[in-house]
């Protein structure tokens, strides 16, 4: 530095003492500029005194030479120390250059910095906070300083202007928030505590409403909750604590909207997940789940959001028990939160007439072509990546569902193979619960749907299967679901033309005697996809045949549960009719005939075929029959069952012209084996009236006449040996034998106005079919006596 520079009002020797290196030299030298200033401050000559300031800033604290810089920085010190109150005037030169060499490459001057700072502060007080973001950037940076000393000084920096600002009520917190977010996001560690610890400090403070400004800074909190080191951590905590409980206190005063996105995107955890991602995950979901009960449906358009990061967490195992509860509440809330209000569509009311919806309003939007639609054995319905984090109706003064986005999300976790068995059971809540409360809404997706629901019954979990029929039952049964005209899919296939009937509401039962002529079998109470349900399932135990060995039974049996035991065997025998592979509608008629005879399910349809009384009887039974002459065991049980046991001993007659395989002769077997079980129960009662009774006991022996010396040979045996002597059933006299004659006569003559000749005829028919594909099969050319059953 030139000494020979006027550096008046300071004198030669104080300015060769400031540039002395020795500190003690400075330090006397500070002493007098201190003196000096309160000289001036006395005669209350400002203009000396920023002249002074300005000589010590410029020509000392900025000055290359490093002693130089040191003597400024006390010089400056010792001005702020000599105008006590009066500093605050001069503040904005006394602490830039100060700042200035915070960034100083030499530790001891930057320690001295923060010194000098340190006493300018002091004397200030609460003068500094006009310039508080000066301070708090240059802090900033000195708490991640390398340096221990410099650490050290700017911590009791930070301490005292924390000191100043929790006494203040004049902190411009609008002013500093925008420095606060800027600097969250560092990833120094010091940084980190930095910051963490004065938004603690700021939230303590009660003139201080930091939550007004919580969306700004809420992701950077998150950020730190998963820094390494746990003290950082423990701190962000309770930060991110103190402020839900200040949610909970005054929610009406919380953005809760601006909040939402943030916490989905922490809510979710990458697969390379670490134990302080775990923590950010559970504590964001804690919130979701306080958001969604304090604010309500204000949170439905962040729902496909929500739903994004909700439902993986619900198949964790124990390991995160807490996140996963905490993801089953949320969950459970946000569903709640969807109401029949949400199937109404805003626009339409506000735009369209007080009557009624247009034509075609609320009917299923076709997305795709009907053959994949109808394509069981589809595997994929092309669910595109979606924006999950923007709220479709943001720019709506109401809160709408954005139901395309939820469909999609739960569609694509539906249709994802590595989706955890819980989350799948709630994706098929969901879309149950949807299909519920907002029926028009959702059958506009019913046909993109369809494929995966279809798929997912090859699910190897029976709960999931169980949530999937319900939503298939519902999509079945739903009034919302009902076209007047049949969708062009319905003549997509040569074999089967289609034409539903419109149905009354759900809850209303089919009139017994309305018979719709050319319609499908499905009654008034199902809708247009009842039957193409039924042909799609039926599609799919064709392509994959150990669903239906596995599962075949399971699932109908349930779904005669869900819907009515009649509508699904009459659909299916309806369909199985014109079905193609004659092998898989053999094997179907097996199933369903199993299970017609032994599920509990069955009861009510059993006993509706055990006496032909009724019209709907006698053409269910037909129905039945038509179809169940693909297996000709199936053909005689089904006659057993509704004791047409004449024409059952006509049929066995005709079972000398059929192909006797092995699988045959194990159907046989099964059936004898069910005669002897409770079901048929009053066929073997009726045993004991010989005389009324012939073809039955003909028909048991027809039975017995096929079956080889086996265990079932020997069992039908010793119950035909049980069969009494007419004549010593006769233990009443001749006049009331003729009376229950009779009345065995009549009510065996109710079903009169059935062709039973037709019947048998059809029975030919069908044979002959299967006949000629097994010739095919073989390679042998059929024999012309085998073409003729008769």
């Amino acid at each position: 530095m030139n000494t020979d520079k006027d550096f008046s009002p300071l004198t030669p020797n104080i300015v060769r003492a400031l540039n002395d290196k020795l500190y003690e030299k400075r330090k006397v030298a500070a002493l007098e500029i201190e003196k000096l200033v309160r000289e001036f401050v006395a005669q209350n000559n400002s203009t000396q005194i920023r002249h002074v300031i300005q000589i010590l800033a410029s020509e000392f604290a900025l000055s290359q030479h490093p002693h130089s810089r040191k003597g400024g920085l006390i010089g400056l010190a010792a001005c702020s120390i000599a105008l006590g109150k009066d500093s605050g005037l001069y503040l904005k030169e006394l602490i830039e250059p100060v700042l200035t060499c915070f960034n100083d490459s030499d530790s001891r001057l930057r320690y001295y910095a923060c010194e000098a700072l340190y006493n300018i502060v002091k004397v200030a007080r609460g003068a500094v906070l006009p310039h508080f973001n000066l301070l708090f950037d240059g802090l900033s940076k000195l708490a991640a300083d390398p340096d221990p000393n410099v650490k050290s000084g700017s911590e009791l920096l930070d301490r005292l202007l924390k000191d100043i600002v929790t006494e203040s009520n004049t902190f411009d917190l609008v002013a500093f928030v925008p420095l606060l977010r800027e600097r969250i996001y560092s990833n120094n560690q010091y940084a980190r505590q930095f910051i963490i610890s004065w938004i603690h400090v700021l939230e303590s403070v009660p003139d201080i409403n930091l939550l007004e400004y919580l969306p700004e800074i809420l992701d950077g909190l998150f950020q730190i909750l998963g820094d390494n080191s746990k003290e950082i951590r423990r701190t962000c905590e309770v930060v991110l604590g103190e402020f839900l409980k200040e949610i909970k206190k005054a929610p009406s005063s919380v953005k809760f909207a601006e909040m939402a996105n943030i916490l989905v995107i922490h809510c979710q955890v990458p697969d390379e997940a670490k134990l302080t991602n775990d923590l950010i995950q559970l504590t964001a979901m804690t919130w979701m789940r306080e958001f969604i009960q304090l604010a309500g449906r204000v949170m439905l358009p962040y729902s496909s959001g929500i739903l994004t990061a909700v439902l993986p967490c619900l198949s964790y195992d124990d390991r995160k028990k807490n996140t996963k509860e905490a993801a089953s509440a949320c969950n459970n809330s946000l569903m709640k939160l969807v109401t029949p209000e949400d199937d109404e569509d805003k626009e339409e009311e506000m735009s369209g007439s007080a009557g009624s919806p247009s034509t075609g309003e609320g009917q299923p939007k076709v997305e795709e072509d009907c053959n994949d639609m109808l394509n069981a054995s589809q595997e994929s319905v092309g669910l595109s990546n979606i924006s999950f984090f923007t709220p479709a109706s943001a720019d709506r003064p109401q809160v709408t569902l954005d139901l395309d986005s939820i469909v999609q999300v739960l569609g694509r976790h539906l249709h994802d193979s590595s989706t955890g068995m819980m989350t799948r059971i709630t994706v098929l809540k969901w879309l149950y619960h949807l299909y519920i409360k907002t029926p028009r809404k959702m059958f506009r997706h019913t046909d993109s749907l369809f494929p995966i629901l279809l798929k997912t019954l090859s699910d190897e979990s029976d709960e999931v299967i169980l949530k999937d029929l319900e939503v298939l039952a519902e999509i079945a049964s739903s009034p919302a679901g009902q076209t007047d005209q049949p969708s062009s899919c319905d003549h997509m296939d040569n074999k089967l033309v289609l034409k539903v009937p419109a149905g009354p509401k759900t809850g209303q039962q089919p009139s017994t005697g309305t018979k719709a002529a050319d319609s499908s079998p499905s009654t008034p109470s199902m809708n247009s996809y009842f039957y193409k349900f039924m042909i799609n399932l039926l599609k799919r135990f064709s392509l994959e045949r150990k669903l239906l060995e596995n599962r075949g039974a399971f699932i109908i049996r349930q779904l005669c549960l869900l819907l009515h035991a009649e509508n699904i065997f009459h659909s299916m025998a309806d369909i199985l009719l014109k079905e193609e592979d004659l092998k898989f509608a053999s094997t179907m008629v097996q199933t369903l005939n199993t299970i017609l005879l032994t599920s509990a399910e069955l009861f009510q349809l059993r006993n509706q075929l055990k006496d032909l009384h009724t019209q709907e009887s006698c053409a269910l039974f037909c129905c039945l029959y038509r179809s169940w002459c693909h297996n000709p065991v199936a053909t005689v049980s089904l006659c057993f069952l509704t004791q047409n046991y004449k024409h059952a001993y006509d049929l066995i007659q005709k079972f000398g012209n059929l192909e006797v395989t092995v699988d045959f002769l194990i159907e046989v077997d099964k059936l004898v084996q069910l005669i002897e079980s409770p079901i048929f129960t009053y066929l073997r009662l009726q045993l004991l009236d010989v005389e009324n009774n012939p073809y039955l006991i003909k028909a048991l022996y027809g039975l017995l006449m096929l079956l080889p010396q086996s265990q079932a040979f020997q069992l039908l045996s010793h119950r035909l040996k049980c069969v009494p002597n007419p004549e010593l059933m006769r233990t009443v006299d001749e006049s009331k034998h003729m009376d229950s004659k009779k009345q065995a006569t009549c009510k065996r003559a109710s079903p009169s106005h059935m062709d039973y000749s037709e019947l048998l005829q059809h029975f030919d028919r069908v044979q002959s079919k299967h006949l000629e594909v097994r010739h095919q099969r073989s390679g042998r050319a059929p024999d012309p006596h085998d073409r003729k059953l008769m």
